[in-house]
């Protein structure tokens, strides 16, 4: 099947974060039934394409599924050069980054700083599909403020351009993560385009999942915060939206084997010194809802070995696993 067929069909999408969603975190998703994946955020830089951090966000040796990778900047030249540079490299659709908030990036006019400027917006979308011969999607948000939701205007150019599919966080550049995720926009948009359109913003639960899919008219989600430490969340989602209710709760110790699991995969991946480092937010997730879930994390949080990172948090799990017969999530309670 073209790949162009295959967007069309991608419902559930764990989405691009920076420092998260890294290879074994996207195994992981895919795992329990993410359609589709992106690589981290990649700059268009060009003297930042031999480092060490863009090596490994890079790396998709062994991974199934299409291979996406999220380029970011604001030099439409440069954008379509890396695009072409990492197609070369494997690359089979090519994801652009608007929708970035945080200000290292916005401050370098990249990432949702780019809705400020329509006009290189329209350039970047433009020398970016034609650069490159494989599908180009976008994600972005509403605008940059509550005064300019420009959207609307964005998601024409980007279908015009021949952008492949479209990505929209409910919330503005400057909202942050802050306040509630509003979804009539990327309504509107629905109605208007003939793309397929992907709503993104606090979906953490299979009961928003199916809110946010029948308010919006989208062809599928985006899910990001609310797979750290929950990458169930796909699975969840997947059974609800095809029964109607939640699955069976998740048995305490196949959960403990996932989180053992993804850790190793961490400190294969990374190494001792930065496997330890990275592992130590994703078993802060994990841990977060479980009795004395915080002070494991802080003893976790002091140690530099890998071994004794793998064994205290095993034990700690091992523990919990005499108390709890299922892993709790916090849409079971709620329903």
């Amino acid at each position: 099947m073209p790949i162009l067929e295959k967007i069309k069909q991608f419902k559930l999408i764990l989405s691009p974060m920076a420092g998260i969603t890294d290879k074994p975190f996207r195994q992981l998703a895919r795992q329990f039934g993410a359609d589709h994946t992106v690589s981290e955020m990649l700059t268009s830089d060009p003297t930042l394409q031999n480092t060490r951090k863009t090596a490994q966000r890079s790396d998709h040796s062994g991974e199934h599924g299409i291979i996406a990778v999220q380029i970011a900047g604001s030099e439409p030249a440069q954008l379509a050069a890396a695009a072409q540079y990492h197609v070369a490299n494997g690359a089979q659709i090519i994801d652009i980054n608007m929708g970035c908030p945080v200000k290292k990036v916005c401050n370098v006019l990249a990432g949702s700083a780019l809705l400020q400027n329509e006009k290189l917006v329209n350039e970047i979308l433009n020398a970016v599909v034609q650069a490159v011969d494989v599908p180009v999607t976008l994600k972005t948000r509403l605008g940059w403020d509550d005064e300019h939701k420009n959207i609307m205007t964005i998601a024409k150019m980007a279908e015009q351009a021949g952008i492949a599919a479209l990505a929209i966080h409910g919330r503005t550049r400057t909202q942050m993560y802050k306040g509630e995720a509003k979804y009539d926009l990327i309504h509107q948009v629905k109605q208007e385009l003939g793309i397929p359109v992907w709503a993104n913003g606090d979906i953490t639960s299979p009961q928003k999942a199916a809110q946010v899919l029948a308010e919006t008219g989208a062809d599928g989600i985006l899910m990001g915060r609310g797979a750290q430490g929950n990458p169930w969340l796909f699975a969840d989602v997947k059974y609800y939206l095809e029964n109607n209710k939640l699955p069976e709760p998740l048995p305490f110790q196949a959960a403990c084997d996932t989180i053992l699991a993804h850790l190793q995969t961490m400190h294969d991946f990374y190494g001792e010194v930065g496997g330890v480092r990275i592992a130590r937010k994703h078993i802060g997730w994990y841990l977060e809802n479980l009795p004395d879930g915080e002070d494991c994390r802080k003893q976790i949080n002091q140690i530099d070995h890998a071994n004794q990172q793998f064994d205290t948090l095993a034990e700690f799990l091992r523990q919990q696993s005499e108390k709890h017969e299922f892993w709790q999530r916090d849409y079971f309670q709620a329903a």
